[in-house]
């Protein structure tokens, strides 16, 4: 769990810098914000689960923005 916390903790740090997002951690769920968007990434045993909701004007983005989360968790978990 600590090494699947760190890697999400540095994916966390590449969104952060790139989108302007805060991020804090609860437990095993790293929370993300910033005006427009609110999400989590959730640690599991077995799993990661990412969950974010895009307000009006960032929906356009909706697609670059998943992809950038996906690189980055494909570059720390493969």
């Amino acid at each position: 769990m600590d090494k699947a916390k760190k890697k999400v903790q540095r994916v966390a740090d590449h969104i952060a810098e790139r989108f302007g997002v805060d991020c804090t951690w609860q437990g095993n769920m790293l929370n993300f914000s910033r005006s427009g968007v609110d999400g989590h990434i959730k640690v599991n045993a077995k799993s990661i689960h990412v969950f974010a909701e895009l307000g009006f004007f960032l929906m356009a983005l909706r697609s670059p923005i998943e992809s950038e989360i996906e690189r980055y968790l494909d570059e720390e978990f493969n």
